[in-house]
């Protein structure tokens, strides 16, 4: 599914309206805004959300306090987000984990989509297929044909069993039919320190925090995830460019509140990050982090939701996916 476009008049409109008085009150009393975010301080969602608070905390009104409640994929964070109150003074951030979940886990302490009020995608951001640049293989058609003249000898990394980005690269595996080993870690960290140093041959990784070791020729791209090439790289092609052309996948970030939280405080949540992302310190410090901003209104961002949630949970049976 495709994120709808906001418009430029929109964006216009939005950045005059920021110059005014700041959104209404979206609690009651003085409470601050509350964003639990149920991933790691320093991943790519956390560096974004902090980017852009002081500018939201304007927008709102209150300031924004950003709590990380990482665990089992995400899941122990939003536990907390779903019992949280239904007055708009607590939100959630959470990424493409949030739909893959449903799928990996034999349970988790909640529905994915009828506990939660979605408020807006915020932005996404490409992947990118890369090798340590030991490996024989230049480009994705390469890497295919390495594993397959040498069936069950290749390695791949991943961030852990059942992330984004084990189905990223799973994504590969099984469009492509390929017998290679999976090396599940635990955060981004130790992938990336075992990918540098050959432990790990390939993996998918999130652009903007390996584009340093790209230029350094440190890493070898192969191949971005996203169906079109990405601006910052016009010579990289894209996976479904080199012989898989059903890949495409990209990373995201969604602003989300607790079950019953009223349309009405959904939607002043979602012009605050609005009015926020029209100020150029925050539209810019997102930019910076490898997003490109979507802000889908309440209504979009629940039917993408759902599409994605239908699409991985069969990427997660084709690669026969497990989490204990």
């Amino acid at each position: 599914m495709q994120f709808p476009k906001t418009p430029r008049r929109t964006l216009l409109t939005l950045a005059a309206a920021a110059l005014f008085a700041p959104l209404a009150a979206l609690a009651q009393g003085d409470k601050p805004l509350r964003v639990i975010l149920p991933l790691s301080a320093g991943s790519g969602a956390d560096g974004a959300i902090r980017a852009i608070s002081s500018q939201l905390a304007k927008a709102v009104g209150h300031p924004v306090v950003i709590e990380n409640l990482p665990g089992a994929g995400g899941i122990t964070g939003t536990a907390q987000i779903v019992r949280g109150p239904r007055d708009g003074s607590m939100i959630g951030v959470v990424s493409n984990n949030h739909v893959v979940n449903p799928s990996v886990y034999p349970s988790i302490p909640f529905d994915a989509m009828q506990d939660i009020a979605p408020i807006t995608v915020i932005g996404a951001t490409p992947f990118v297929l890369v090798a340590n640049p030991a490996l024989p293989a230049r480009n994705i058609q390469e890497l295919v044909a390495l594993a397959k003249a040498k069936p069950g000898t290749l390695n791949y990394g991943s961030s852990g069993n059942g992330t984004i980005l084990h189905l990223g690269a799973a994504m590969v595996v099984d469009q492509a039919k390929l017998d290679v080993k999976h090396i599940p870690y635990k955060g981004m960290g130790m992938l990336m320190n075992d990918l540098l140093s050959g432990q790990v041959q390939w993996a998918v990784v999130a652009l903007a925090p390996a584009a340093p070791h790209i230029k350094s020729g440190m890493l070898r791209a192969l191949g971005v995830t996203t169906a079109q090439r990405v601006p910052s790289m016009p010579e990289l092609p894209t996976i479904a460019e080199q012989g898989l052309p059903d890949y495409a996948l990209e990373g995201w970030i969604a602003a989300i509140g607790p079950k019953d939280l009223p349309m009405a405080e959904r939607q002043r949540l979602h012009q605050g990050f609005q009015q926020a992302l029209a100020q150029p310190e925050a539209r810019n410090a997102l930019i910076a982090q490898g997003y490109e901003i979507k802000l889908t209104p309440p209504e979009a961002t629940a039917a993408f939701m759902r599409s994605e949630m239908q699409r991985m949970a069969q990427v997660v049976k084709n690669a026969s996916v497990k989490v204990d």
